[in-house]
């Protein structure tokens, strides 16, 4: 077993989905994703400009973010969002344990501001979304001048210093 299908299961029951609701999506979701990515979070949510669009499911992994709409009249089922997070910019997420839901932004690359709320069936469930966002989305993902370890024509900090010779290996 693939470690996307050992931790997508766990993740829907987490959220409380139905087993039929997360196998009619999972065709879907299987061609987004790859075997060796592991699932963050899966769960149902709602677009606030669109209340009457449908029902959406949002997964989210290591790498990417997917989301597919059922539709309201013949639940048919359509791929909304399918994103690296490396690709999304301005990512927020509001949580509101008050109305058990958290709202998550994030505009795509093709410059659409996405939005979708999460709802939860407790309290407690709130904060457990905004460690796993902040997970996903703050502390994974690092600026590319985080990533620079060194520049051409860059002093090294030694300048001046010893000089450090390779030891032959034996």
């Amino acid at each position: 077993m693939d470690v996307f299908s050992r931790t997508f299961l766990p993740a829907a029951a987490e959220t409380g989905l139905a087993v039929q609701t997360v196998s009619r999506h999972m065709p879907i979701f299987r061609q987004c994703v790859g075997s060796g990515d592991a699932t963050i979070l899966v769960a149902r949510c709602g677009r606030p400009d669109r209340p009457v669009a449908g029902e959406y499911l949002l997964l989210l992994t290591h790498r990417r973010l997917v989301v597919t709409q059922q539709t309201r009249v013949l639940h048919r089922l359509r791929l909304h969002l399918n994103t690296e997070l490396r690709e999304l910019s301005n990512v927020t997420w509001s949580p509101d344990p008050r109305a058990q839901s958290v709202e998550l932004a994030a505009t795509a690359i093709d410059g659409v501001r996405e939005r979708f709320v999460i709802h939860t069936q407790h309290p407690k469930q709130v904060w457990q979304l905004d460690t796993l966002l902040n997970h996903a989305f703050r502390t994974r993902l690092r600026t590319p001048k985080e990533r620079v370890v060194a520049t051409i024509g860059e002093v090294p900090a030694t300048a001046g210093g010893p000089t450090l010779r390779p030891v032959p290996a034996r």
